[in-house]
């Protein structure tokens, strides 16, 4: 656990990791927060995992799927950079997806983010999601306007990727 914290920290305080989301770089002891209160989350909240590279250990970022209503859910990355833009955000959030289509029967899959966040998007496209919808200047975040694009992808859509 102190192996975990030190690296979901490493990537929750960096400026760069948190400029598109909702809170800004964290101290160790909001890390510390977070971390108790995902491994205490209920199960019916849906799934989070650490992920980490086979070759080499720890943590390198995380996964998330929240569960909704009308069987929808809701997937999340986040990733240190030194570990961006090899495919480790895409292959574990394309097992994310299996489990969220195969083994809690969802009907829809969906990802919110800033536009600008042009990573992440091609990471969704790379999953075989599409773009729904664009909210432009929908609310505002660590003081400024920001816009919403979401991307979805439904169980038959998954069923056709194959």
């Amino acid at each position: 656990m102190a192996e975990d914290l030190a690296a979901l920290h490493a990537i929750q305080s960096r400026e760069d990791v948190t400029r598109w989301i909702y809170w800004g770089p964290r101290t160790l002891e909001q890390v510390r927060e977070v971390l108790d209160g995902l491994i205490e989350r209920p199960a019916a909240a849906g799934p989070w995992f650490a992920v980490e590279r086979l070759d080499t250990p720890g943590l390198i970022g995380t996964v998330s799927l929240q569960l909704g209503e009308h069987r929808h859910g809701e997937i999340g990355f986040t990733f240190h950079p030194e570990h961006q833009g090899h495919g480790y955000a895409t292959e574990a959030s394309r097992e994310l997806l299996r489990i969220a289509f195969e083994d809690h029967d969802l009907h829809r899959v969906y990802a919110r983010l800033e536009p600008r966040n042009v990573a992440s998007a091609r990471v969704l496209e790379k999953l075989g999601m599409r773009r729904e919808a664009l909210l432009l200047e929908n609310e505002s975040v660590k003081g400024e306007w920001q816009s919403e694009a979401i991307y979805a992808l439904l169980a038959r859509e998954w069923e056709a990727l194959g």
